[in-house]
């Protein structure tokens, strides 16, 4: 009886970070797929993009402090950060964002919504970070813009 509830109890652990070579190959496998979707468009660094709603506001610039709902999701589909289910918003400026971000922010107007795929190398990289994203984590961020200041 001992042994089945630690059994159990194993088995209902948090998701970790993983090791980086499953995570580079899930990455990677995810990505190839990923740009095969119609609607995906993928830049020179490797960003993938698809537009949910265009939007008809101001986009940042390099310099902006934006305002966004976000939905930040690793590539199995495990939630790392909602805030569409929460009455709070996440602002930061655009100098304290990964550089997927960095990129494909300012592709945004206000009210737009995108779906951005953030390969490990414009997101954390080999290092990762916290205990959730492993390293070479693909990240999928579901983003809507909702203010531009500066």
């Amino acid at each position: 009886m001992k042994r089945r509830k630690e059994k159990n109890r194993s088995s209902s652990k948090k998701r970790t970070r993983g090791n980086a070579r499953d995570t580079r190959a899930e990455s990677e496998e995810f990505l190839k797929k990923n740009r095969l979707k119609p609607n995906v468009i993928e830049t020179e660094s490797g960003l993938q993009y698809s537009i949910v709603d265009p939007g008809e506001g101001a986009s940042p610039t390099e310099w902006s402090t934006v305002e966004v709902n976000q939905r930040i999701l690793l590539a199995d589909g495990t939630v790392i950060k909602d805030t569409f289910r929460t009455p709070d918003t996440d602002r930061f400026t655009m100098e304290e964002a990964i550089p997927g971000l960095k990129e494909g922010l300012p592709l945004m107007k206000e009210g737009g919504r995108f779906r951005f795929v953030v390969p490990p190398d414009l997101a954390w990289g080999k290092r990762g970070a916290g205990d959730r994203i492993g390293p070479y984590a693909t990240l999928v961020f579901d983003i809507r813009l909702e203010r531009v200041r500066g």
